[in-house]
């Protein structure tokens, strides 16, 4: 297994899927059906969601360079349009403010992948669009075709950090201002309740 094609700790990022062969050339999205994974895939999971599971589809799959191909196939999402919004990023990208262009879903932003991420995942892959796919024996037969098709991606493989985490804000306790009970007071400055002891 050549590991100069995927990420040390790779996938980066915990989602509904599961790995069967990182060294596949083919990932499947099933969108919002849930399937078992199909032998010969590289990573096969759902995407319900049109920002914060795309996002995780991008992140997982610029972190193995072996992923060439993306098989959308499932039912779509209702509203959320995962399928459309994942062929909308993959062709136009995002705008200044994070939409996903021409991405009909309801809310199709991305917030935790930087610009040269996505141009990196668009580059990378190939989407097969098969939205509403859900005969097994066809899936397995375009998973069988794309396996070991064409080579990894030459660049190298492609980390980003998920979801940034919320600053733990410091308050400074000027005193309990309101006593909520005999033992509990609040500093309404600070917005800390405290026991007193």
């Amino acid at each position: 297994m050549s590991q100069d094609n995927i990420a040390q700790e790779w996938p980066p990022v915990r989602g509904d899927y599961t790995i069967v062969n990182p060294e596949s050339h083919i990932a499947v999205v099933t969108l919002a059906s849930d399937m078992d994974p199909l032998p010969d895939t590289c990573i096969t999971g759902s995407c319900k969601t049109e920002n914060l599971g795309i996002e995780k589809i991008i992140a997982n799959t610029i972190s193995n360079s072996n992923i060439r191909y993306i098989l959308i196939c499932g039912q779509e999402s209702k509203g959320h349009l995962s399928g459309n919004t994942l062929l909308a990023i993959h062709a136009n990208g995002i705008d200044e403010q994070g939409r996903i262009i021409n991405s009909e879903g309801a809310i199709p932003f991305i917030e935790n992948i930087p610009p040269d991420a996505i141009k990196h995942f668009r580059t990378q892959v190939e989407l097969i669009d098969r939205r509403g796919l859900v005969d097994t024996s066809e899936i397995q037969a375009i998973i069988e075709e794309y396996k070991s098709k064409g080579e990894p991606f030459p660049q190298p493989p492609m980390v980003v950090q998920s979801a940034k985490k919320k600053k733990h804000v410091e308050r400074e306790i000027k005193g309990a201002d309101v006593m909520i009970n005999n033992d509990i007071l609040m500093d309404t400055t600070s917005g800390v309740i405290f026991v007193q002891t």
